[in-house]
Formats: C-alpha cells, sequence, structure tokens
C-alpha cells in the first residue's frame, strides 16, 4: 500500500479537533490539525477530564505542589482529582498502545495534557513556576517514549512541524514492517531506504544502525528489531540542519555524475548553497533533483524516502 494514501494513526487531545470538552463548555479547535494534517490522519481523541469522568462545564484545575510529583487540584474548592486521574490514565494508556498510534498531539499548558511547561503553583501560594507535565501526558510519555509526541502550539514552528510529521511517517513505515513480520533480508531494505533520510538526521545513528543490520545474523532478531527501532526514532528526533541537508543534496549529486552537464551540475550546487543560505526553501533543490530521478530512471533514488516521505500537500519543506 502507498502509505501516503494510507490513513496514519494518531492520538490526539479532544478539544483540538472542535469538541466542546473543555473546563468552560467550548473548545481550541486547530484549523491545522484539522484541515491540513487530517486529509493524511486518522485522529484517535482523548480528553483526560470527561474521561475520567468529570462535567462539562466544570470546575477550572491546576497543577500544586512539587514539580515532579504535582496534585491536580480545582482552583476554588481545592478538590483533589489526582489519583481518580491517574487511574483513569493508566486504562487509558493501555488502551491507546492497542491502537499502535503513530504518534499523538497533546494540548499545551493543560493539567491533564501539557507535555512541558505547564504551570505548578506552590502548594502555600505563591507565583507558579512552568516546570510541570500534565497528569495523562506524564503517564502516556512515561509508557511511550519513542513515540512521536508534540503540542498543538509547538507545531506553529514550520521546523518543528516537519520534523513531527516526518517522524510520524517514519514510525508508520515502521508499523508496516511489523505487521509483515520482518525477516533479516526485509529490515535490510528498510534501512537502504531510509539512508538519506537518516543522513539528514543523524550520521553517527546511521552508521551505529547500520552496523546492527549488518550484524542481525549473530544475534536473536528481536533483539535487533528492538534495538534498531530505539536508534531508528532517536535519530529521527535529532533536527535535520541546513549542513546535514546539504550533505545529502551533494550525496544525491553524485549519482548524477555522467548524466548531468556541467552547467547543471552548477546550477543544482547553486540551489543547495542557495538553500543553505536562507534564500531558498528545501523544496526547490529536492524537486530538482527529483526530476532528473524521473529522467535518468535511478531506481535506487526514488527509494529514498528522503525525496518522497510525505504528501507535498503538507508543504513541510517550503519555508526558508
Amino acid at each position: 500500500m502507498d502509505i501516503q494514501n494510507q490513513k496514519i494513526k494518531i492520538g490526539i487531545s479532544s478539544c483540538l479537533l472542535g469538541n466542546n470538552v473543555r473546563y468552560d463548555g467550548g473548545h481550541k479547535y486547530d484549523s491545522w490539525l484539522v484541515e491540513i494534517l487530517g486529509a493524511w490522519v486518522e485522529y484517535i481523541p482523548t480528553c483526560p477530564e470527561v474521561g475520567c469522568g468529570l462535567p462539562v462545564p466544570r470546575e477550572a484545575m491546576r497543577l500544586v505542589g512539587e514539580s515532579d510529583q504535582p496534585r491536580l487540584l480545582t482552583q476554588k474548592t481545592m478538590i483533589d482529582h489526582t489519583e481518580r486521574m491517574q487511574e483513569w490514565a493508566e486504562k487509558q494508556v493501555a488502551k491507546l498502545q492497542a491502537e499502535d498510534l503513530c504518534g499523538f498531539v497533546f494540548k499545551s499548558q493543560s493539567p491533564s495534557s501539557g507535555m512541558e511547561r505547564v504551570k505548578v503553583y506552590p502548594a502555600k501560594g505563591g507565583a507558579a513556576s512552568k516546570t510541570g507535565v500534565g497528569i495523562f501526558a506524564k503517564a502516556f510519555l512515561d509508557a511511550n517514549p519513542l513515540l512521536p509526541c508534540e503540542e498543538e502550539g509547538r507545531l506553529h514552528d514550520p521546523g518543528l512541524r516537519e520534523n513531527f510529521i516526518e517522524r510520524i511517517f517514519i514510525m508508520q513505515h515502521w508499523r508496516n514492517l511489523m505487521a509483515n513480520k520482518p525477516k533479516p533480508g526485509d529490515l535490510v531494505e528498510f534501512h537502504t531506504h531510509l539512508k538519506l533520510m537518516m543522513m539528514a538526521h543523524s550520521p553517527a545513528h546511521y552508521k551505529i544502525m547500520g552496523k546492527l543490520v549488518a550484524a542481525a545474523a549473530l544475534m536473536p532478531f528481536d533483539k535487533v528489531l528492538e534495538e534498531y527501532f530505539e536508534l531508528l526514532m532517536t535519530a529521527s528526533k535529532k533536527s535535520a540542519t541546513p549542513s546535514k541537508h546539504q550533505n545529502v543534496l551533494l550525496h544525491i549529486l553524485g549519482y548524477f555524475k555522467k548524466e548531468l552537464t556541467a552547467e547543471e551540475k552548477a546550477e543544482l550546487i547553486g540551489l543547495i548553497d542557495q538553500f543553505k543560505a536562507g534564500l531558498l526553501p528545501l523544496i526547490v533543490p529536492v524537486t530538482m533533483f527529483n526530476h532528473y530521478v524521473k529522467k535518468y530512471d535511478k531506481a535506487y533514488l526514488a527509494g529514498q524516502h528522503y525525496l518522497n516521505l510525505h504528501p507535498a500537500e503538507l508543504k513541510l519543506r517550503n519555508h526558508c
């Protein structure tokens, strides 16, 4: 199946879809998540407060106490819902794991769903510190440390958005691989398709991954897959910087030594330099290379996820 036509299953805070589940009876509809990314994913919505049995509307809550073990209290009446939320979160996390999610988008600043920098108020009063993690978000992240997760606010940053979307597509490729009960040869093929993508994120991790794949016959294959997955998701989380992209693009250029004229090579090098300088978006040299890949029937490059990982409609590489 063409992965770009395959819905990717993503968990999401329910209010971001426009569902009226917030304490005030409202929502936090995110148009990009719903109208743009929503065309390519299947959302599995979760609202921890409603899920654990609290009504809509309800009294607002906040985190109180120590940052590492805060309590979830209502703001005025100081009713403690910590255990209630934790018990529900444990069960909900197990249900979501059975969904084989490829990622999760949390609601920022929420005392139940915020991933980071959630306000924590001192038990004896005083100014809040932005050092907390939402009760449900913490349970989910602890149980799924390698799963791509982000907050909706951070996804407004083009670079962070591109990284997150790349990771959920990579995760979907991995889910598809595992669903077919892979053999060592399948992992070799998977690794081959990821070469340029991993070079753009972490060349060091890619080398380690290559050594692991080469030694697969010497280890229990389940162990190989486990270690490879950890390396894969750790590497893909690292930023694909302009310098690393430049190295990958020049590497691709090497596959056209015989086909391109001196003028065509010079044009491509000029585009790559302009991208590196922040004058052109990455999509410009990538589009040129895809043209030459098709023109000269470069099967190896055509199979590289780096050139065709996600739909062009998402415009992830259109920013400078």
